[in-house]
């Protein structure tokens, strides 16, 4: 009689496990029918593309900077793992639900379908009903499978009944039922090939709906700048061991973001729309008229808001655009202080993004431009292209629009933007910070001379000082590197004669105004971190 129950707790077990399987292929075959469709619509429309967009919606401030903070650049692949994780925990809960209740589990894969629909066209940037096609289609298919594989484990022919005399307990249960072991096999090795051959072409068409972009970008001439950058000074760019270059490379300048998938606009069909309240002339542009335009080339340095002290989120680039207070001006925009009704620019990108600046500060003379270049080549898809605002002084969530394609102008007393309605400041400028960059945090120098180097920054304020402290010892003078301008980061640098033991290494920054880089720490939120930046070391 055991041996007899062991077996069926062996069978029980096996179909719960195949049961299991059933649900893990009707959702990888939802996933892949879903890519699919999405070629035919818009990568953005993926369900799962879709749902961590508006997981990023719905997420707390705090959260997404701690996302932030601890996952960096790699927190939009962290969050799609994740989502890609519950749903694979949820398919395999339907498959063993299916066993029991066929239409229960099929009708849980629709379910998932249509919250994957209301995502999509629910989104900032959706172009309408056609979003919800990826999940609605992706998950009948889903579901449409997990009917049929559970079919195949669930009728099949019953073993011939023992003699009523001499059955045992146990025998004859559901559990000792035979099941279709052809036809559940076939049907899975089907749906699981084809589910990766209609995967794979999805993700191919998906890559390829970008070419036009691409192709576009390859073909951008930028025309020489009506006033250029000055050269950078010899001595900006200090030659120690660790320390940030001066000028950060495309590939390595920080990107921070909602975008799930990085927008690929193709240039020539591009255009930014001007319009809004004080606006007496609305405009159209398309690329080639800002190409057109007279340009500006000015080195400036950006940093998130997420950056905590001693972050990583900072950057120094050489850009080329058009001057955003022409434009403005040429579409009868005035400032707050010469009478302009609107005190606001709301810059809106193709992925729904909206962005709140000053106009005061876009029109109080300092560089803000529309960028079109970045380190002497047409934007990265990843930072911006075909065009992005840039703004010295101001943080990137109040300023730095990406993908721009309309600019609004209103007051901030009748909008708030995607930041603001989080929690975020309105305003919010560049606070006065500096890093330690070498030696970095735990290093172990040997005794004797280490360079203590690294950047600080004030955006259109400029750094007029550095100070270094050991331990709880006096604030030490470092030698600052020559300024390119007040709105790029300087290097600083200071020999010390290390000693061995543990040490506390703590440094500060002025800039021009005056101000001294405050020792009250303070979060992110709502308008920077504040604080100094200390590493500790022990000399050997």
């Amino acid at each position: 009689m055991r041996d007899v129950g062991e077996k069926d707790q062996r069978v029980r077990l096996s179909r719960l496990a195949l049961g299991a399987l059933s649900g893990a292929l009707a959702g990888f075959a939802a996933l892949a029918v879903a890519e699919l469709v999405a070629a035919g619509v818009r990568p953005q429309a993926g369900p799962v593309v879709a749902v961590g967009g508006a997981s990023i919606d719905a997420t707390p401030a705090g959260v997404k900077d701690w996302a932030v903070r601890n996952f960096g650049t790699d927190d939009k692949l962290v969050l799609q793992l994740g989502i890609l994780g519950v749903l694979a925990v949820l398919a395999l809960a339907l498959g063993v639900l299916a066993l029991r209740f066929r239409r229960a589990g099929a009708a849980g894969v629709l379910l998932f379908g249509v919250v994957g629909a209301v995502a999509a066209v629910s989104r900032p940037d959706s172009t309408g009903p056609a979003d919800a096609l990826p999940s609605v289609v992706g998950a009948v298919a889903g579901a449409l499978l997990l009917y049929v594989l559970v079919c195949r484990l669930t009728t099949a022919k019953r073993a011939p009944a023992p003699d009523p005399g001499t059955r045992e307990a146990g025998e004859g249960s559901p559990a000792s039922e035979g099941w279709d072991r052809r036809g559940f096999v076939l049907v899975a090795a089907s749906a699981a090939a084809a589910s990766a051959v209609v995967g794979a072409l999805g993700r191919s068409l998906n890559a390829s709906r970008g070419q036009d972009a691409v192709s576009s970008r390859r073909n951008i001439v930028l025309p020489p700048p009506r006033s250029s950058a000055p050269p950078v000074p010899r001595r900006a760019g200090l030659r120690i061991p660790g320390i940030s270059p001066f000028i950060t490379a495309n590939g390595d300048f920080y990107r921070v973001d909602t975008a799930l998938v990085v927008p690929k606009v193709d240039a020539t069909s591009w255009r930014l729309r001007v319009h809004g309240k004080g606006v007496r002339r609305p405009a159209t542009y398309s690329f080639d008229d800002l190409l057109r335009r007279e340009l500006i080339e000015r080195d400036i340095t950006l940093t998130c808001v997420s950056n905590e002290v001693g972050g990583p989120y900072v950057g120094n680039a050489r850009w080329i655009g058009v001057p955003l207070r022409d434009l403005l001006a040429e579409c009868g925009v005035e400032p707050p202080s010469r009478g302009g009704p609107a005190d606001q620019l709301v810059a809106r990108s193709v992925d729904g993004m909206t962005i709140g600046s000053p106009v005061e500060d876009l029109m109080d003379g300092r560089d803000a431009m529309l960028a079109l270049g970045m380190n002497g080549e047409p934007l990265p898809f990843q930072h911006g292209f075909p065009v992005r605002m840039v703004v010295p002084g101001l943080y990137g969530f109040v300023s730095a629009c990406k993908w721009i394609e309309d600019i609004e102008l209103t007051t901030f007393d009748a909008y708030d933007p995607y930041w603001v309605k989080r929690g975020w400041a309105r305003r919010a400028p560049i606070k006065t910070e500096s890093r330690i960059d070498t030696p970095k945090p735990f290093a172990r120098p040997a005794a004797g001379t280490v360079m203590i180097a690294g950047v600080a920054w004030a955006q259109h304020r400029g750094i007029d000082a550095v100070e270094v402290r050991v331990d709880d010892g006096p604030w030490l003078q470092a030698r600052l590197a020559d300024e390119d301008t007040h709105d790029t980061w300087r290097q600083w640098s200071i020999p010390w004669q290390a000693t061995r033991g543990t040490h506390t290494l703590t440094v500060r920054a002025r800039d021009r105004t005056g101000a001294v880089q405050t020792a009250r720490r303070t979060r992110t939120i709502p308008d920077g971190a504040s604080g100094r930046h200390s590493v500790v070391v022990t000399v050997d």
